[in-house]
């Protein structure tokens, strides 16, 4: 028990002594902690929605689509089968409405309401002839509202109402389970992603079907005795040909109703990768320079009785209890800021509730918490521990490797150069700890480009494109906030870095002071060394970013262009040498006869 309260003792002294690195570490790990708790809680948040919308709209068990009316009374009669609405009519075409243009998928139905499937309205009245109803998602997309007219295969017609249904994938996922995209649409630029769906009469729908373009899908909407068992109905009743009626499930339905969350959790997750990887990086520096400030302190535990393992343990309880009270806080943040994220879109009523804080998710995240402290800690911790007492009070830094011809060329290059190389040769390890955390940072941004660069690549330039896709909208909402923590902790993390730079040059830059070199000459001397740390890791982020990308978006992606990776090397390395100025400039104005008489004492 005496030796758990010295270690405690210890660690707590060290953090109330250095308490803004304590601090930093533990923003490092809990914004970490924050992104992946953001991403769990997402899971499943679409579900009570679904059902409230599901419930509101007397949804279907099982979708069929036909080729021809006639298939419908096989499905009419199947065991299990309770109620039905339908067949309706399908009929594809292009829609102009407020300058724009778009795919729909024009369902006919009749102006009573239907016994299964009946669309809930948030706006206006039901079907009339002349007027249609706008699915909301795509309604909101198109900026189009009740009392609007548009046109549909050259036809003109009035929105009479917007609504929403639990019988198919609202925008832009209408064609997650297929679509029969019309050789009319392709010729217009539009894709199954500008499609979406409208209701009408089923004279007006019927009446949009031309010679070159015939009626040739219908659309049955099935009520099972048991919905449970209706993943096992469609799959028993789907024909395996391309004329036979295709029938989708209430659960598959689901599922695509939840992609704009489930997306969003794609985003999430290597954000929450990413942000690991710069606290294990961070973390790392934090350990390192305080062993670097402490290695004294180390020798006089060692010369006071302590043993190696002491010095291992209290390093190691110091930053676990940090990572603990990270893993904490990042729990209480995520769940927060979950509300804000988990909403279910336009496409479903009711609210998703507040999300629960389960054991996976907890274990989850103290797991990660505990592994990026470990990983940055334990290698440091083990290296004091194995350090002599007389070289542990010597805190002599490592002498660089000299070879005749890097001599010779150093010669030749102007003294803030030749000072910034030695500095950055003296500390290997920081040296390529701040490069990782560069490289993490620039993988970010670039794959941040990447997507922007893939959406706009995919997305036609003619009208259609310029409709506003929900996904992408939500997915560019996560990527701003995963880039705004990749920056803030890469910039904390590098005025740091600096910061510690500067403490183990005081007797250098002391000493390049006393041999007539000015304090801009040393101050200028520091910030090389630190962009020389960060230009690998700038160079090496951009492949890094991309191979992210791909990782995570699979085939048919783009590469940002040239001068935006070029920008984003150049912005990052001239980022890192503006946070090193006000450290640099403050080390360099000290006068050198302090240090070196407070050296030398």
């Amino acid at each position: 028990m005496g030796r758990v309260l010295l270690v405690g003792r210890l660690a707590a002294r060290d953090m109330r002594r250095h308490l803004a690195q304590a601090v930093l570490l533990l923003l490092a790990i809990t914004a970490a902690t924050a992104i992946l708790s953001l991403g769990l809680a997402l899971h499943g948040v679409t579900a009570r929605p679904y059902q409230q919308t599901r419930a509101a709209t007397r949804g279907p068990d099982a979708v069929a689509s036909l080729q021809n009316p006639a298939q419908a009374m096989a499905l009419i009669h199947a065991p299990g089968v309770t109620g039905h609405s339908g067949p309706y009519p399908l009929v594809n075409g292009v829609m102009h409405v407020r300058g724009l243009t778009a795919g729909v998928e024009a369902e006919g139905r009749t102006q009573q309401p239907a016994a299964v499937d009946q669309p809930k309205l948030t706006a206006g009245r039901w079907v009339r002839p002349g007027g249609v109803v706008i699915e909301r998602t795509f309604a909101e997309a198109l900026g189009a509202g009740v009392g609007d007219r548009i046109t549909v295969n050259g036809q003109p017609f009035t929105v009479a109402g917007i609504a929403v249904t639990a019988a198919m994938a609202p925008y832009p996922n209408i064609c997650y389970s297929g679509c029969d995209i019309t050789a009319y649409m392709h010729s217009a630029g539009i894709g199954a992603k500008n499609t979406g769906l409208i209701w009408m009469t089923e004279p007006d729908a019927i009446k949009l079907a031309s010679a070159a373009d015939p009626l040739t899908d219908y659309v049955l909407n099935l009520k099972l005795s048991d919905p449970a068992r209706a993943q096992a109905f469609a799959n028993r009743y789907s024909s395996t040909g391309p004329s036979g009626p295709q029938l989708m499930a209430w659960q598959g339905i689901a599922s695509a109703d939840g992609l704009l969350v489930a997306d969003e959790q794609s985003v999430l997750a290597p954000g929450a990768v990413l942000l690991a990887l710069l606290a294990i990086a961070s973390v790392a520096v934090l350990v390192g320079s305080r062993l670097a400030a402490q290695t004294r302190r180390v020798g006089l535990l060692k010369a006071a009785g302590g043993t190696p393992g002491l010095i291992a343990a209290t390093f190691l309880a110091e930053n676990l209890s940090l990572a603990l009270l990270a893993a904490a806080a990042g729990l209480a943040a995520g769940w927060l800021a979950a509300p804000l994220l988990t909403s279910p879109g336009a496409a479903l009523v009711g609210a998703p509730g507040a999300p629960s804080l389960t054991p996976l998710m907890v274990v989850g995240v103290v797991a990660l918490a505990l592994a990026v402290a470990l990983t940055s800690t334990l290698v440091p911790a083990i290296r004091a521990a194995r350090t002599s007492t007389v070289a542990a009070l010597a805190d002599a830094a490592r002498a660089p490797q000299r070879w005749g011809t890097l001599i010779s060329l150093s010669r030749r290059l102007p003294v803030p150069a030749l000072f910034g190389l030695r500095l950055a040769a003296r500390r290997p390890r920081r040296a390529l700890l701040s490069a990782a955390s560069i490289a993490v940072t620039v993988a970010g941004i670039v794959a941040v480009l990447a997507f922007h660069a893939t959406v706009n690549g995919r997305l036609p330039g003619g009208p259609a494109g310029r409709l506003a896709n929900p996904v992408i909208s939500r997915d560019e909402q996560m990527l701003a906030v995963i880039t705004v923590v990749l920056i803030i902790l890469a910039a904390l993390n590098a005025t740091f870095t600096a910061w510690a730079t500067v403490l183990d040059a005081r007797r250098a830059s002391a000493l390049m002071r006393a041999l007539s070199a000015s304090s801009q000459q040393v101050s200028a001397g520091l910030m090389v060394a630190q962009v020389l740390s960060a230009l690998p890791g700038a160079i090496l982020g951009v492949p890094l970013g991309i191979a992210l990308f791909k990782a995570v978006a699979g085939s048919g992606t783009a590469p940002p262009s040239a001068l935006w990776l070029a920008a984003t090397v150049l912005g990052t390395l001239l980022a890192v040498a503006g946070l090193t100025t006000v450290p640099a400039r403050i080390g360099a104005r000290q006068p050198p006869a302090e240090i070196l008489q407070a050296e030398t004492a």
